[in-house]
């Protein structure tokens, strides 16, 4: 029995959990045989037996169930009960029960967990100080014990709780020890099952790509032929299907790479309209052939040649591209491409692929990037592909060190935005250009080689002949001399008494790879093709031999399958000019028909938007770029855009004749639909909303950028213009390039400087919008009392009341907000206001230049939406505290009745967190 319970302490197959219960629980039933006869009475020998039979079945039985939870639960219950008893009956704290107690301590901490190992371990701690309490208050309920056996008695039990204390802890290691060696050995069968796994990946990928290559280099030769109708529709489907395979596997083999940690990006120099030729190329037609308009627009700023892997670029385009098209049966697909200086040799490129396909729901959106998965299954069934691609393509962007975000909404469309930041090689702009014409093998064209070269001479050398059948049928046409081997030996023995042109090599050989053979043909003593330029021409398609073929020395390297038109571009970059004349009437597919120019996107970094509650100037918006979602107001006569289809002294008039007029947020589809049309215009948009517990257009807002990642919405904490304080700084930021981190998180930090206080005059309209009760109302006009409204952690409460007419409740309020004035930034006040005349207007200025004078004060018409809550005669004084740094505002818009040599001069300086900066009007 103890060598089976030991056993099944060590096996790992079972749980740690359960192997520590049993352990635990069986080192508690030891402490009860030793325990329980301290007592010396028929009790405790009766509970002996009956413990331990209950805590052998509740064992049993919460093993069997799989609810060791419960079972330890009630054993520690259990014990509770127990450890009492046998203290009163064995002698109290003159006994030696009380060093039993650390037995249950540790019972409770090892086999329960959460909070209630919390309130067990309290209640063991209240149990035993009751215990300790009852014996010294009430000892006639203890039994007496002689001084002789409560000697022994404490010896004991200190001796044998040590030991078991020792022997679990023992038990403990022991298994801890099992396990860290069983993890070790997982983890280096792990190690080994990766390694394993890439090679047999890798060699798949070669040995499936081999005979993919023969199958669309002889369909290729077959539709170059002159076939009837119904051959040459099934050979394009043969075309399609073989590419589609060759897709498949590509992604596998890549993701594999991610996984295993093994994928490299290399930066080389590229051109970039090279780049987007490459790109148009291949997707055009598939557009085309759905029914679809491709469009494409290109920066023209954007310079001729960057830095950055050209290959996981054009990979991760093509993959958005290509989904684009599969998942939009009508309307557009549209690639553009935007870039933006960072430093003089540097830029952040923005990559965006936009459809007007079925879209996804804002519900899938979180699961779109996660490999196999795909979302809207059902609907998606007759759609061809795995769910790997855009897992990888995330992975690839990552390991680019760039970011890739989607916006969608369902049914109307998806855009798919990717930045990346590269270095500059060739400052000179891309501009505006025409693509150049491809050669192509189309429906309804007939093959015309690009190029003869009838006295040049080439060697292919691999190991499958069927390719080198392949290669040889594929440039027929260019009278080139081709010779062939099949293996690295026959090719250097053909080497030594032959000079050829041109090598391609593949790679993956028996004996001797091609690797090898490449540098055994530049040392060859004797040999005539030591200096010859070879192209690697192999089915090895791994994530990094663009970098190993170019480290060693190789001219250029194409994966197989290879097209012809392709193969002829590569065999015609090595070939010396003179034995090369092109052809003139070579039939091509002129692409430029459908895009001769390549416009330049418009659409900036990041654009910084909020909610026409925010009462700033319209000569400031403009300045900053600022877009307003406009509130809605609803009147008796209908519901209105705020300040776009009714101004604020339109409303109260309206209000004063005693008709309803109230404030509404946006709903989410006007979010959707603002949020949709501001992301033409910016790659991310930034929404700061009004204080949300004030208004439901923050929730409102946040609902509908689920379906946009570009969007992020900021609760303000404010309202009217001292939320307009907090979108002049996040427009400003913007403008300086700042990423939209910093931008959230200063944002956020300055809701913390920012006073809002405003006095009401007439509680009507609060009353009317529900914002306080009608006896309030009532009450403050009985007592001509105004309520100063203050916006605190987003929430409005009231901070104060003040007395009387308009001039004393000026003075009052003013006195009030500016009693801290060593704290005040005086660079710039706003007085928003509702309903005032000048001369009520002028008091104002006058009474906050007496207490508080600033150098800049914009006098802020509140919004319709704002005045229909607060009502007119009310108005706020909203300003920064100071903070540690200064940033400088340009003035955009000056009062009237300022001096014209004073506004050059003039700025508007507001304290953040970071930095010292000046918008100028440059």
């Amino acid at each position: 029995m103890l060598k089976k319970w030991i056993a099944i302490i060590y096996d790992h197959r079972i749980s740690l959990r359960e192997r520590m219960y049993r352990i635990v629980t069986g080192v508690c039933m030891v402490a009860l045989m030793f325990m329980l006869p301290m007592g010396r009475n028929v009790l405790n020998y009766v509970l002996l037996p009956v413990s331990i039979a209950i805590m052998a079945l509740i064992v049993k039985f919460s093993i069997r169930k799989n609810c060791i939870h419960a079972g330890a639960t009630a054993i520690s219950v259990l014990l509770l009960i127990l450890f009492p008893i046998c203290f009163f009956t064995a002698g109290g704290f003159y006994s030696g029960v009380p060093e039993w107690f650390v037995i249950c301590f540790i019972y409770i901490c090892i086999t329960l967990e959460g909070r209630r190992m919390y309130a067990f371990f309290l209640l063991c701690m209240a149990e035993t100080l009751l215990c300790y309490r009852g014996a010294y208050y009430f000892p006639e309920f203890v039994a007496q014990n002689s001084q002789k056996h409560s000697f022994f008695d404490s010896a004991h039990s200190v001796i044998l709780v040590g030991m078991l204390t020792s022997i679990l802890l023992m038990f403990l290691n022991r298994i801890y020890d099992k396990e860290n060696e069983l993890t070790k050995q997982q983890k280096k069968e792990i190690e080994e099952l990766n390694r394993a796994e890439n090679h047999f990946f890798s060699s798949m990928s070669h040995e499936i790509r081999t005979p993919i290559n023969t199958i669309i280099g002889l369909n290729e030769i077959i539709l170059r032929g002159d076939i009837p109708a119904e051959v040459a529709e099934n050979a394009r489907n043969i075309q399609g299907a073989s590419k589609l395979l060759l897709t498949l596997i590509n992604d596998i083999l890549d993701l594999s790479k991610i996984k295993s940690g093994k994928m490299e990006i290399v930066n080389v120099s590229y051109e970039t309209g090279k780049l987007f030729s490459e790109i148009v190329n291949m997707i055009w037609i598939k557009a085309k052939e759905k029914g679809l308009e491709f469009r494409l627009h290109v920066d023209s700023s954007i310079p001729s040649m960057l830095c950055g892997d050209e290959v996981r670029i054009k990979q991760v385009l093509i993959n958005l591209l290509n989904n684009a098209v599969k998942y939009t049966s009508e309307g557009s697909v549209t690639l553009s491409v935007r870039c933006e200086r960072l430093t003089l040799n540097r830029v952040r490129v923005w990559y965006s692929v936009e459809d007007t396909g079925q879209g996804v729901k804002k519900e899938n959106i979180p699961y779109i990037f996660n490999a196999f998965r795909r979302v809207d299954e059902e609907k998606n069934r007759h759609i061809e592909g795995t769910g790997l691609g855009l897992s990888i393509v995330q992975q690839l962007v990552e390991l680019m060190d760039g970011e890739i975000s989607v916006n969608s909404i369902y049914t109307k469309g998806s855009k798919f935005v990717v930045m990346i930041e590269q270095d500059i090689i060739d400052e000179k702009e891309l501009g505006t250009f025409t693509l150049e014409s491809r050669s192509r093998t189309n429906e309804g064209e007939r093959y015309k080689q690009s190029f003869e070269a009838p006295n040049a001479h080439i060697l292919v050398v691999d190991d499958n002949e069927m390719n080198l059948v392949v290669v040889k049928k594929l440039l027929s046409e260019t009278k080139i001399q081709i010779d062939m081997a099949l293996s690295a030996a026959e090719c250097l023995e053909m080497t030594q008494v032959q000079h050829y042109d041109g090598i391609l090599m593949d790679h993956m050989m028996p004996e001797m790879d091609g690797i090898q053979c490449f540098h055994a043909l530049q040392s060859q003593p004797g040999g005539l093709c030591q200096n010859v330029p070879v192209i690697a021409l192999t089915a090895n398609a791994g994530s990094d031999n663009q970098l190993l073929y170019r480290k060693e020395g190789f001219s250029g390297y194409l994966a197989k399958p290879v097209s012809g038109a392709l193969l002829e571009v590569a065999v015609l970059s090595i070939l010396p000019k003179e034995l090369v004349k092109l052809s003139e009437d070579a039939n091509q597919s002129d692409i430029g028909k459908d895009f001769l120019i390549f416009e330049q996107a418009q659409r900036i970094s990041l654009l910084v938007t909020t909610d026409s509650v925010c009462d700033l100037p319209d000569t400031l918006k403009k300045e900053f770029g600022i877009s307003v979602c406009p509130y809605y107001v609803c009147t008796d006569e209908g519901r209105f855009l705020d300040e776009v289809e009714i101004r604020v002294d339109e409303l109260l008039v309206h209000m004063a004749e005693g008709r309803n007029g109230y404030s509404q947020p946006p709903d989410v589809e006007d979010y959707e639909r603002f949020f949709a049309e501001k992301l033409t215009e910016a790659q991310n948009v930034i929404h700061i909303t009004m204080a949300k517990h004030v208004s439901d257009g923050y929730y409102n807002a946040v609902e509908a950028a689920k379906s946009f990642e570009n969007v992020t919405v900021i609760d303000s904490g404010h309202l009217s213009s001292s939320m307009g304080l907090s979108v002049l700084y996040a427009a400003y930021m913007a403008e300086n390039h700042a990423s939209k981190a910093e931008i959230i998180q200063n944002v956020k930090k300055l809701r913390h400087f920012i006073s809002s206080a405003f006095i009401i005059d007439s509680t009507h309209m609060m009353c009317q919008a529900g914002r306080i009760s009608k006896r309030v109302q009532v009450l403050c006009d009985a007592l001509l009392l105004h309520p100063i409204i203050h916006l605190r952690k987003s929430r409005m409460t009231v901070g104060g009341l003040e007395m009387g007419d308009f001039s004393y409740m000026v003075r009052s309020y003013v006195r009030r907000v500016f009693r801290d004035a060593r704290s005040i930034d005086r660079r710039i006040l706003f007085i928003t206001y509702a309903g005032m005349d000048e001369e009520r207007l002028e008091y104002i200025q006058q009474v906050v230049r007496q207490y508080c004078p600033f150098e800049r004060v914009y006098l802020q018409k509140a919004s319709s939406a704002i005045a229909s809550n607060c009502g007119s005669g009310s108005f706020g004084l909203l300003f920064m505290r100071k903070n540690d740094a200064v940033i400088t505002f340009a003035q955009a818009s000056k009062p009237d009745e300022q001096d014209p040599a004073e506004q050059e001069s003039d700025k508007i300086k507001l304290r953040v967190d970071e930095g010292s900066y000046e918008i100028t009007k440059d």
